[in-house]
Formats: C-alpha cells, sequence, structure tokens
C-alpha cells in the first residue's frame, strides 16, 4: 500500500504554516513527516514547527530542504529526503509537504513518477492556500483573458506576469482551495474571491473556507486524487517549459540588535510594507528581559506577534528577519528603516 503525501502550496504568507500546525496539534495519533522547503536560508518555518510544542513535532519528524524551490531541486534535494522518509523502520502514516510561496507544484508532482518512489508513496491531494483579504483586494490575481486581450492590443503588455502566472499555476494543479483568513473579508468580498478562484480552478477541485488555518484533517487528508496519474488535466503556464528560476523575486536578511520593544518594530515593518511593496517578512526577535522567543510574521501591511518558546541555553538570542519581494528592491533604504536611528545592523545577502 502507497503512502499518501499531500502537497500544501500556497502565495508567500498565505497561511501554510499555520494550516500545518494545525494539523500536527489535531493529528489523532498519525505518524506525520514534514517536508518544509523554504526561500532564505534562516529556516524560519522550521524554527516555528520545532517552537509549537506540539508532540510529534520534533527534529526527526520534519525535514528542511533550504534555500530555494522544491521543483528545481527534485533530484538532488527532495527524492533523497523522500527515499530516507520511506526507508525508516518505521515509515509515516502521511508525509506532509509544504512548498515555498514562490514554488510550482506541477514539476513536484510529476517526481513522484520517478522509479525511486512511485511504488511507494502517491500524492494523495495538491491544497492550495490563498490569502481570502489579499485576492479580495486584487492583489495577487488578474484575469488571465482580459491580460491577453489587452497584449493583443497593446504591445507594451506583451511581458510576462510572473506574480499572477504563478498564484494561478498553484491554483490550476489544486484537489483543494483553502480559502484562508475569511474573517478579514465581509460576506460580499468572499463571494466575489469564490467567483474569481472559480473561474481559474479546475472543475474538480473544491474550495473551503478556514480562519487561521483550523480544518479538520479529515477534509484535507485522504482524498485519494493520485495526482501524478493525472498531470495532464492539471495545466500550467510552464508546460512548454523544461525549467524556470525566480529571478523575479529577491530574499535578503536584516540583523538588527535586541529590540526592547516589539511594537516599535512592527511600526517599522509597516512602513517598509507601505513605501516598498514588500510581499512578505518573517523572523525572530530578541526582547532583552524576555525569556521567551519572539515571532515576527508580516504580508503586506498585516503583521502578527507572538512569543512561541524560551530561548534554549545553548542558543544565541538574535533579532534576525528575511524579506522577501520582487527584484528591485531598495535594500538600503529598507535596512536603515528597520534599523531605526542610530541601531546598528548587518545585512546579509542571499
Amino acid at each position: 500500500m502507497k503512502i499518501p503525501a499531500t502537497v500544501i502550496t500556497g502565495f508567500l504568507g498565505s497561511g501554510k504554516t499555520t494550516l500545518i500546525r494545525h494539523l500536527i496539534e489535531n493529528a489523532g495519533g498519525k505518524r506525520l513527516a514534514l517536508v518544509i522547503n523554504e526561500f532564505g536560508d534562516l529556516g524560519i518555518d522550521r524554527e516555528m514547527l520545532l517552537g509549537c510544542g506540539i508532540e510529534g513535532c520534533g527534529e526527526d519528524e520534519i525535514v528542511e530542504l533550504p534555500n530555494g524551490c522544491i521543483c528545481c531541486t527534485v533530484a538532488d534535494e527532495f527524492l533523497p529526503t523522500m527515499e530516507m522518509l520511506l526507508d525508516q523502520p518505521e515509515p509515516p502514516d502521511h508525509i506532509i509537504i509544504e512548498t515555498s510561496g514562490l514554488a510550482l507544484p506541477k514539476p513536484l508532482i510529476k517526481a513522484f513518477n520517478w522509479p525511486e518512489v512511485r511504488s511507494r508513496v502517491t500524492v494523495d491531494g495538491v491544497i492550495t492556500v490563498i490569502d481570502a483579504p489579499a485576492v479580495a483586494a486584487g492583489r495577487f490575481a488578474d484575469d488571465p483573458d482580459a491580460i491577453q486581450d489587452e497584449r493583443k492590443d497593446d504591445p507594451a503588455l506583451d511581458h510576462d506576469s510572473p506574480l499572477e502566472e504563478l498564484f494561478e499555476d498553484q491554483l490550476l494543479s489544486a484537489d483543494m482551495v483553502v480559502l484562508n483568513k475569511t474573517d478579514l473579508v465581509d460576506g460580499d468580498a468572499l463571494t466575489a474571491v469564490r467567483s474569481e478562484i472559480s473561474g481559474i480552478v479546475r472543475p474538480a477541485a473544491k474550495m473551503v473556507p478556514a480562519v487561521h488555518g483550523k480544518l479538520d484533517p479529515g477534509v484535507i487528508l485522504g482524498l485519494d486524487a493520485r495526482a501524478e496519474d493525472d498531470l495532464n488535466g492539471r495545466r500550467s503556464h510552464h508546460d512548454t517549459e523544461d525549467d524556470h528560476d525566480h529571478d523575479d523575486f529577491v530574499s535578503f536578511v536584516v540583523t538588527l540588535d535586541p529590540i526592547a520593544d516589539p511594537a516599535v518594530l512592527e511600526g517599522r515593518i509597516r512602513m517598509i510594507a507601505e513605501q516598498h511593496d514588500v510581499l512578505r517578512v518573517k523572523g525572530f526577535v530578541d526582547v532583552p528581559d524576555k525569556a521567551m522567543r519572539h515571532v515576527v510574521q508580516a504580508v503586506g501591511d498585516r503583521i502578527q506577534r507572538y512569543y512561541d518558546r524560551p530561548w534554549n541555553a545553548d542558543e544565541q538570542r538574535r533579532t534576525e528577519l528575511v524579506v522577501i519581494g520582487q527584484t528591485g528592491l531598495d535594500q538600503t533604504a529598507i535596512h536603515a528603516v528597520l534599523m531605526g536611528e542610530n541601531a546598528p545592523a548587518l545585512l546579509e545577502a542571499v
């Protein structure tokens, strides 16, 4: 019997990690293995899961494929990781794969047809998580037909739309779309989002609303989609391409001194979101006189902050933030805002 694997994809900051935490909390004794793929080299998502304090969420259950897109490193990183999980004396009951926000799902689905894993694991389902308020605001989706019509009339528009194409590719591969953060939109806006998404997804794909990614695992796990056998039914803007890159995005790390007042840092993050169109900020904050590590996650100007766990005795307390946006970000200006007046910081390109 093949081990089921669920691929969880979605744009930056849609709530994938929060959804996974809820799945772990409500696993009901099922042995879950997690494969985490991040854009940026700090391992933020893995650290957040390790710091959640949930049973079954430890070092041995979480494998990280850092600094890149899982669909670009199938042979070198992903397949050896899958073989390692499958070769354990007690293999997992279910494998959950969280892709980076920049990943194309279809090449990853194709990888499940490789001889090394095809007879042992199957894609139970592809779950695409979307940020409902962002889509309601028109931030990450365009009408592809309208764009094509405009391109015919205006040669200046004859170019790729990487954000929109990425968003659509993630939806086109989905067996289920999670409309996350529905508490932040009203009924009319949610209806509009549903209508927009339904115009993109495959007819068989289901849509479910969620708040903070809180869904019964029985809704997401056990879809039995066998997606690797249905590649032709999952269109992609990149079907004719052998590869792709992420030159349209940039990620860099800002390291700061301890932050006495996290609310001040929140204000600075809000400022760079407004002034520089930053897509995502996430990281950890060292708050003096606090034994707990402070977590910061931001999507645009929407920011979450919380203390997740105590700093370990052998762990260096630090304030580090990953900033993600489209190529062309003014890193120097963003660095200066996050630094604040006379607060030294180190900027490391990745």
